[in-house]
């Protein structure tokens, strides 16, 4: 019978040496004279016993560094398929590739995403959270008999469907040494000139990859897991770095690497695209670093509705406790906005870039969108607005302190998270927790130093430290970068919060759909040709910003009827047919 009491020690933050074995001392279980919490010859640490804890919950509150997670499940999720050890991660269930399909995995980081990937591709044999014993995929196989993933498990152990591999954290490739063709022409020299053009990067195909931007990177790393010939391709994140256009380009990629005899598995934040991309998802829940569990497969969107419910059906298990949702646009009450800031007819230079801005006006309490594609100089508008940049014509925008939050993100070395913020925050803003830090779970990052940070991690810090300042005008570029999707919702949620709650005005660069619906009031569109010539137009209303970027992506876009989300219509549909007919790209109607 499998434990239904989960107890998880985050080593990295356990220090009994400096808290005198606090947890041990106070356990009611301890105290009783049984060996609830004991120490661990080898690490010097604490280990809790699942079968004795009784989940009174006191060393997780009494522990001063935060390393106790102590999880009271009224599911029985059954024996995990894979655990890291005693008091570590454990993953239950996993997801199940479909031939000619592409099979969706939608949930938070930390969750076992890497742990199923690593399993599904033979890089990792699960132990079935049994530590006392080597595992063999014979054991396995056994465990599974009769069900659906003997199958999958006798052809991995025998090798019997090859897969492919695109990692997440795809700025390692520019590690490899090579031009773009000479390393994807290693992998395949017949089809390696058709699969670049179909991504669009045979104009980098003559570069280092050390020289490639994120989204070259990107796409590099995408040709070179199609060009392998495999059964079963992993696809880790393949939005990252790339704008809505190439988003789209790199979905009807995916899709044409399915047969009926090759499938594709696909985790991915950005929920607009992985809804157009998936025929089918699997929820993956639980808690981040503690537990994991896959549910079962749901049509796409099913699945989706039921994540941003926070309701694993078949489960019968509520991972959350409030849904995320969607509101109407509704105009902002104009009564309540002051003049901010006005710029003149100004343009800006770089390297060959040239970007043209007709003179424009900002008012308080607005959050306004940056749309458009990649090189079209949305980061030299917001980098001028900064005063970090110079116009080659045009006076200078009116000057007024700005804080902003770059694309990239850099830790500082030898600074806590903690003392960057109390660096950063105003008096207001460290007094009114609930507004900005709570709601990006900082809290429990206070003691750790920035370049120890995730990048996720690292992120929230930072969209912290630029909102929370006394700036009137906060710059966002990319903040949905590196985050789930719950924490992307939070990250727009809280800066609607901070708009609604004080004079501030936020501009934010973004390329999830998603996202910008949710955090957006008005948009800026920018135009142009990428890396050549760009322009400003807006600000926008929502629904003619959406439509010009839409009408120039030849998509359409409607609310989901129960979840008001955004979904992409399929293209040459009844519903695509009839907005471009209404000329309404962007959804006026359920």
């Amino acid at each position: 019978m499998s434990l239904k009491r989960i107890a998880v020690i985050d080593y990295d933050k356990c220090y009994p040496d400096k808290c005198n074995w606090l947890c041990q001392r106070k356990c009611p279980v301890n105290r009783s004279g049984q060996d609830c919490i004991t120490q661990d010859n080898v690490k010097t640490k604490a280990v809790i016993s699942e079968e004795l804890c009784t989940g009174c919950g006191i060393c997780p509150r009494i522990c001063p560094f935060g390393a106790i997670t102590i999880i009271n499940l009224d599911v029985d999720f059954g024996d995990p398929i894979h655990s890291y050890g005693i008091n570590s991660f454990r993953l239950h269930k996993l997801p199940i590739p479909m031939n000619g399909k592409v099979t969706g995995m939608v949930g938070r980081n930390g969750t076992g995403k890497t742990t199923a990937l690593a399993i599904l591709s033979g890089q990792l044999i699960p132990n079935l959270g049994n530590l006392e014993e080597t595992p063999t995929y014979e054991k396995v196989i056994e465990k599974y008999r009769g069900k659906e993933l003997f199958n999958i498990f006798t052809s991995i152990a025998h090798k019997k469907n090859s897969v492919a591999v695109k990692p997440q954290m795809v700025e390692k490739m520019g590690q490899i040494p090579g031009k773009v063709y000479e390393v994807l022409r290693k992998i395949n020299p017949q089809k390696a000139e058709h699969v670049m053009r179909e991504l669009g990067i045979e104009k980098v195909a003559q570069r280092e990859l050390s020289q490639l931007s994120g989204g070259e990177l990107q796409k590099v790393a995408l040709a070179a897991t199609a060009l392998k010939d495999a059964h079963t391709y992993f696809i880790d994140e393949p939005s990252s770095y790339l704008d809505i256009r190439e988003r789209l380009r790199v979905a009807g990629f995916i899709r044409g690497l399915l047969t009926s005899e090759k499938n594709v598995l696909v985790a991915e934040h950005d929920l607009v695209l992985l809804d157009y991309l998936s025929d089918a998802i699997h929820l993956m829940f639980g808690q981040p670093a503690v537990f994991g569990v896959v549910s079962s497969v749901h049509p796409t969107r099913e699945g989706i509705n039921l994540y941003l419910e926070g309701y694993a059906k078949d489960e019968n298990y509520r991972f959350r406790d409030h849904p995320l949702t969607f509101m109407e646009k509704s105009s902002r009450n104009i009564q309540k906005q002051q003049p901010l800031l006005h710029w003149p007819t100004f343009r800006v230079k770089q390297g060959d870039f040239t970007l043209n801005v007709n003179a424009g006006k900002l008012h308080t309490h607005q959050s306004i969108g940056i749309l458009g594609p990649n090189g079209i100089g949305k980061t030299t508008f917001v980098k001028t607005m900064a005063g970090l940049l110079t116009p080659i014509e045009g006076p200078l925008p009116q000057r007024i302190p700005v804080a902003y939050k770059p694309q990239y993100v850099e830790a500082i070395p030898n600074m806590s998270v903690d003392e960057l913020l109390r660096g950063k925050l105003s008096e207001e803003m460290r007094q009114t927790k609930h507004l900005l830090i709570e709601p990006l779970h900082l809290p429990s990052l206070y003691e750790k130093q920035l370049d120890t940070l995730s990048g996720g991690e690292l992120q929230r810090v930072a969209i912290a430290a630029a909102l929370g300042t006394d700036a009137p005008l906060v710059l966002l570029d990319e903040p949905s970068a590196m985050l789930d999707v719950e924490q992307r919702l939070q990250v727009a949620k809280t800066i609607r919060n901070i708009v609604d709650g004080t004079e501030k005005t936020v501009l934010v660069v973004d390329h999830d759909l998603m996202f910008m619906d949710y955090v957006s009031d008005q948009l800026l569109l920018f135009e142009g040709e990428p890396g050549v010539k760009g322009s400003v137009r807006g600000p926008l209303s929502m629904e003619d910003g959406m439509n010009g970027l839409l009408s120039q992506l030849g998509i359409t876009v409607r609310r989901d009827q129960n979840t008001r989300r955004p979904r992409i219509n399929k293209p040459g549909s009844v519903k695509d047919l009839e907005q471009k007919r209404a000329n309404e790209y962007y959804y006026t109607k359920a």
